[in-house]
């Protein structure tokens, strides 16, 4: 499989371009500039996901379109994400999108979500109220676009790798996964594709 996974020398895009790779797949780690973690292998690749020619370029050379990539926590306008996320959507094509989420939209009972209750960190509340408008933006996206909102447990630890996890759709089915087990997960789906338009969670 050909994988595009922009946000790719980030903390959770390293560990997913890192997992791809020990599957023997072909794998293209796209960032705005060439720092950060690029496992060996791995094709880097410069891009920008808010340039929408370049996104249906990259489409076209892939199989599958990964976004690693989160809002800015340096002050950078969130809206930026957003629509990074959308200008990927509206440029994938028929390649599927599958999208790093953020757990805090998840709900712990009806009509509760996990970022409204009192123990849910206030500094990662904003960032979790963006990726709200993230996924608002992929379910306005039609019919057409075949995306995947993959949300991780609301902490993702360094490890240690378990090899395993459990999955879930709106509801939090638990409070921790290790960036290697959550990116198994997402290697997994991206392999063997059995939720298509949804928001999905891993935890264990």
């Amino acid at each position: 499989m050909r994988i595009a996974v922009y946000g790719g020398p980030g903390r959770v895009g390293s560990r997913i371009v890192a997992e791809a790779l020990t599957r023997d797949h072909w794998v293209t780690s796209i960032s705005r500039t060439l720092s950060g973690d690029i496992p060996d292998h791995a094709r880097p690749r410069i891009g920008d996901a808010a340039d929408g020619d370049d996104v249906a370029k990259v489409a076209s050379e892939h199989d599958v379109v990964v976004s690693a990539m989160g809002p800015s926590r340096t002050g950078g306008r969130p809206q930026t994400f957003v629509q990074a996320i959308e200008t990927l959507a509206a440029n994938v094509g028929t390649r599927r999108l599958v999208v790093v989420g953020q757990g805090g939209g998840l709900e712990v009972a009806p009509g509760l979500r996990l970022l409204d209750t009192v123990a849910y960190p206030a500094d990662l509340r904003p960032e979790a109220l963006v990726h709200l408008d993230v996924l608002q933006a992929l379910r306005d996206a039609g019919g057409l676009v075949d995306w995947l909102y993959f949300a991780p447990a609301p902490s993702m630890t360094d490890g240690p790798r378990m090899g395993r996890y459990r999955l879930g759709l709106d509801s939090a089915i638990g409070d921790a996964i290790s960036l290697d087990d959550y990116a198994l997960a997402v290697a997994d789906e991206l392999e063997t594709p059995h939720h298509r338009r949804v928001r999905l969670h891993a935890a264990y």
